[in-house]
């Protein structure tokens, strides 16, 4: 029988889980563990790490798991990893939940970079105001540069002070290009740095930047392990109800 492990923490891991319940699908759904608050899913639910990858070995073990979805963040790269090689050892089949990345669009002004530490090298010299939106765990080489003023934008409030002195905004997504356009306006945004995360959901931030003629420094996703990968919870479904894995 069927016995899915999703790694979630991402809409597109609740939509899939959406759907599993909807066929019917024994499966679980895990989050990381870094969001307070995480939103409540229609599946049984974990929270927390597993303990590297021979931890998710002994999980998919012992919990009977026949399938895994990595549904993570396309910069989870260290969890992506873990899983990649828990499969490998337990001999269990597994597919990436994987949105496509932007694309530049004419009227984009991106700087495109391999890392965060290339993304502070890519800021000017001169104090400017800089939006942020790499998430809490990414910002602290960022220190490095306080002549800047940066506005931070995360899920939680922050447990601990922070580096460097910065605009904390307080806020779960999706954001729309009407209200992205209004904080930039407001703060008086003249950079950002983004991570090239893909979809929908945090895209109206790279389309306000277009509209406004913002530089944004577009940080490249981590390289993965190959692996088998879909852009949609419809055809992870379809994964779950045959053998057989599909191509990357």
């Amino acid at each position: 029988m069927t016995r899915a492990l999703i790694l979630g923490g991402t809409s597109d891991a609740s939509l899939l889980a959406a759907e599993i319940a909807r066929a019917g699908i024994d499966a679980v759904y895990s989050y990381g563990g870094r969001t307070r608050a995480p939103a409540d899913q229609p599946l049984p639910t974990r929270i927390g790490g597993f303990g590297g990858p021979s931890g998710l070995a002994d999980y998919i073990r012992r919990e009977n798991i026949t399938h895994v979805i990595d549904g993570t963040h396309p910069f989870a790269a260290e969890m992506s990893r873990n899983a990649v090689e828990a499969c490998k050892d337990t001999g269990t089949p597994l597919l990436a939940l994987e949105r496509a990345p932007w694309a530049k669009a004419p009227g984009d002004n991106w700087i495109e970079v391999a890392d965060v530490n290339a993304a502070v090298a890519a800021l000017p010299q001169t104090p400017t105001r800089v939006f942020l939106a790499i998430g809490r765990q990414h910002i602290a080489p960022f220190a490095t540069l306080p002549r800047h003023t940066y506005t931070l934008r995360f899920v939680d409030p922050p447990e601990a002070p922070l580096l460097f002195a910065a605009d904390v905004i307080v806020s779960r997504g999706p954001f729309t290009f009407d209200s992205e356009l209004e904080m930039m306006r407001a703060r008086g945004i003249a950079w950002i740095v983004a991570r090239n995360s893909g979809g929908d959901g945090a895209r109206a931030k790279i389309d306000a930047a277009r509209a406004l003629g913002l530089p944004v420094i577009m940080i490249a996703r981590p390289q993965l392990p190959e692996r088998s990968r879909v852009e949609s919870a419809g055809e992870v479904v379809q994964w779950l109800g045959h053998r057989t894995c599909l191509g990357a």
